[in-house]
């Protein structure tokens, strides 16, 4: 169903780049096998390859499988997507059985009772939290897609289902790609040391063209088709949380990352000007306030053309930090960081989070260290998103408290 995954954003060429871009600029890749522990996987015994389930067979789901297959470790055994058209054409690629392919809502539903060992959601981030608990509850392990759902309720949902699965010995790990990186590490360790001082402000932009061209043409076939509205997911507020919640949150991390704690409370403004179809916004402006009066800007687009960028910069009475996904990361200042760029991030990050996911399912580590700052950051989108809906300030206590569940009106879809 994760389809939206348009090659046209992040292409780096001189400051600009496509975030789409790297698709087809990864080849296979070589890792080592490790014997896995009987305990560790369902229904596999020792030295055989991870039974995995996709769940979201779109662009992203497609893409995200062939790198699971190269890694060695894994072998794609099921597949669910609300359309039987891409569970089938997904099932083909990978040679997955016709039985095993799954459809309609509940599809994910029949997957898991296919007993397979790990999950991959790479649905619409709506249908995360239950999914995802769904997964841990049938005792597989969960890698799941970013963001990991479009509510506070969701982020509650998500946090229980990560907890439960360390209870259970599985592992849970969240895509972020910048977390892999070793120039943001690096980075970011420094900053976290004092290497830029104290930090007083900061900004954080992810400006880029309309990435849902595809889906906006399928949304113009019939704007009440609840078939072509879920098809164009990106568009919806509540299927996707809205672009600062479903892409912005790139940029968003990795500003929570470096001041390592969530806002206090914000003050925004948003608004849909470039089209008519689906409503969710094309432009977003938001002001972050943190502990001790660190005030940090935030804007996004989705329109146009020209600049692109996904940015985050940290200014300390020492120094800059100043971050590009998939290019420079740097200290500028007193203790200057050289840093570097990996222009290749979205696929050499996913690439890293597929390895980690195999070593700790094989390892036994279940510490689930992407649960807490992934929670966070999300979390922190809804509060500016939240904030920029009202045109007033919210405050990180008043958004916590929220029972507030999205609603993406699914009548008239196959369950």
């Amino acid at each position: 169903m994760r389809d939206k995954r348009s090659k046209s954003i992040l292409r780096r060429d001189a400051g600009h780049f496509s975030r789409r871009g790297f698709l087809a600029s990864v080849g296979a890749a070589a890792y080592p096998f490790t014997v896995i522990k009987p305990e560790l996987v369902r229904g596999s015994q020792a030295n055989s390859k991870i039974a995995l389930g996709m769940i979201g067979c779109g662009v992203r789901g497609t893409w995200l499988a062939d790198l699971f297959q190269k890694h060695g470790g894994y072998r794609v055994t099921a597949a669910m997507d609300y359309f039987p058209s891409q569970a089938d054409a997904f099932g083909e690629k990978f040679g997955v059985p016709s039985a095993r392919r799954y459809s309609a809502l509940s599809g994910y539903k029949r997957l898991l009772e296919s007993k397979v060992d790990a999950v991959v959601i790479e649905s619409p981030p709506y249908f995360h939290p239950e999914q995802a608990a769904a997964a841990v509850d049938a005792g597989a392990h969960v890698y799941l897609a970013k963001p990991i759902a479009v509510d506070v309720p969701g982020c509650r949902s998500i946090e229980a289902a990560g907890k439960k699965a360390t209870e259970k010995k599985r592992v849970f790990l969240v895509d972020f790609q910048t977390r892999t990186d070793p120039f943001y590490q690096e980075a970011i360790r420094r900053v976290h040391n004092g290497d830029i001082g104290r930090i007083i402000s900061g900004e954080a932009t992810y400006i880029t063209a309309l990435p849902w061209a595809k889906q906006l043409e399928i949304l113009q076939e019939n704007p009440q088709d609840p078939e072509c509205r879920l098809r164009a997911w990106g568009l919806s507020r509540a299927l996707s949380g809205d672009v600062i919640t479903e892409q912005n949150i790139h940029a968003i991390d990795v500003m929570t990352w470096a001041l390592d704690q969530h806002p206090s409370s914000a003050n925004g403004m948003c608004g849909l000007m470039s089209r008519k179809l689906g409503d969710g916004s094309d432009h977003f402006s938001v002001i972050f306030s943190f502990v001790d009066d660190v005030i940090v800007t935030f804007c996004s687009k989705q329109y146009g053309t020209g600049w692109e960028d996904i940015l985050c910069r940290m200014y300390g009475s020492e120094g800059t930090l100043d971050t590009h996904y998939a290019g420079d990361v740097s200290i500028r200042g007193k203790a200057p960081y050289a840093g570097g760029r990996d222009g290749t991030l979205y696929a050499t990050g996913a690439i890293r989070n597929i390895a980690t996911f195999y070593d700790n399912i094989t390892q036994g580590q279940d510490e689930n260290p992407t649960l807490g700052p992934s929670v966070r950051s999300n979390l922190t989108t809804i509060l500016g998103r939240t904030a920029a809906y009202k045109r007033a300030v919210v405050t990180w206590d008043e958004m916590m408290k929220s029972e507030e569940r999205f609603d993406p009106q699914l009548a008239g879809l196959k369950g």
